[in-house]
């Protein structure tokens, strides 16, 4: 029995070397080195996870004629949205800051803050009203529900939105 488990752990050890260790580069047969194993892990960037929870997040959030999608873009200067009819590619209503009536309000210069993203909200929620929009799908677009965000959906619901 103790020659068995001897010789199952000298195959257990033959077969790591196979693994694990590999022949010299100098070409002298028979002699190996380690190779160590080397784990890396795939580095990703910020804006590269946002992308991944956003196509996480349209797998499950789609605009109806009936319930559109209200879609929220956030930049370092600006915030973007936009009310989608996902079954005709329409953009049915859009507010950001880039629109003049927004720019001239507002004079700030390191980008928007809550206050402004809240007017945003204002403004797309009034347009919605006026085109006869009162139900909307919140996609935040990968952004985490906080800050701007928020102010952006709480200000629309406000104002008559209902998400």
């Amino acid at each position: 029995m103790a020659t068995l488990l001897s010789f199952t752990q000298g195959a257990c050890f033959y077969r790591q070397q196979q693994l694990f260790m590999g022949p010299k580069s100098d070409g002298a047969g028979g002699s190996y080195y380690y190779k160590p194993l080397i784990v890396t892990a795939k580095a990703k960037t910020r804006r590269e996870d946002r992308i991944a929870r956003h196509i996480r997040i349209r797998k499950k959030v789609e605009g109806t004629p009936e319930r559109p999608r209200l879609c929220v873009f956030r930049s370092n200067k600006h915030i973007y949205v936009q009310v989608i009819d996902d079954t005709k590619m329409h953009t049915l209503a859009s507010a950001s800051t880039m629109q003049k009536p927004m720019r001239e309000e507002f004079n700030y210069t390191s980008g928007p803050t809550v206050e402004v993203a809240k007017k945003v909200g204002e403004v797309i929620a009034k347009t919605c009203l006026e085109k006869g929009i009162t139900k909307v799908v919140y996609d935040r677009g990968g952004f985490f529900y906080e800050g701007r965000i928020q102010a952006l959906a709480d200000s629309a619901r406000e104002h008559g939105l209902e998400f």
